[in-house]
């Protein structure tokens, strides 16, 4: 299996994949041809957004030059069909949402079991790339979820990795939620023994037989500090 887990494809106010740190030329060598394409959505049961981030997904593909014999979307209206369907398809797209309802959708048609046979291209946007680590850190993003004890910040995830992403750093490493700082109060504390990757908009996490690289500027957030350890345009081995 190879993978891209990307914090967002696209170029935003665009629709255009963005090729930074060598995307779309990567992209190019591995497309599946001819392709079949799932889109894994992460709210199974809101269908209209999911069927617009769908189209939106597959608009861009196109207007970068991939062509699809078949794209479909995975959610709850064929969840029971979900085996066939990702042994039918030779291109996986995790969507982004909300992580931990994306998590238990995942959970629910055993994705993690069904992916152990797939050999294609798996995709992952935002939360799609969380949701791809063994261990999923879901740092909270909602209203409340902060200051919930009851809320669950660490999940099991489809083990394509053991690499824990933290998506669209540029745009919410200043936020607040529930009175507290993002990062400096919830992520760095929940960080301690453990080992977090926050990566901006245009970088992501490459994995190739077994080998895997951050590209792009990313950053490590280990026991409470925050280093930066890449730049634009680089490549790292982890």
């Amino acid at each position: 299996m190879i993978c891209f887990l990307t914090s967002r494809m696209d170029i935003p106010g665009t629709g255009d994949l963005d090729p930074s740190n060598r995307f779309l030329d990567e992209l190019r060598l591995c497309f599946p041809a001819p392709c079949s394409a799932l889109h894994v959505c992460s709210d199974p049961d809101g269908w209209d957004k999911m069927d617009f981030y769908a189209s939106a997904i597959r608009e861009s593909f196109e207007n970068a030059g991939f062509r699809f014999e078949r794209f479909r979307t995975l959610d709850g209206r064929n969840e029971e069909q979900a085996r066939k369907l990702v042994q039918g398809s030779n291109l996986l797209i995790l969507g982004g949402g909300h992580v931990p309802t994306q998590n238990r959708f995942f959970h629910k048609i055993g994705l993690r079991g069904l992916m152990k046979c797939f050999d294609g291209v798996a995709i992952g946007i935002s939360a799609g790339s969380m949701n791809s680590a063994d261990v999923v850190y879901a740092m909270p993003e909602e209203d409340g979820e902060a200051v919930d004890p009851a809320y669950r910040r660490f999940l099991p995830g489809l083990g394509l990795t053991k690499t824990i992403l933290l998506p669209h750093y540029q745009e919410i490493k200043d936020n607040m939620l529930d009175g507290l700082r993002l990062f400096e109060d919830i992520a760095c504390p929940d960080s301690m023994g453990k080992t977090f990757y926050a990566i901006p908009d245009g970088s992501y996490l490459f994995i190739r037989s077994g080998r895997e690289e951050l590209r792009g500027e990313a950053y490590m957030i280990r026991d409470g500090r925050i280093t930066g350890i890449s730049t634009q345009g680089s490549a790292v081995p982890l």
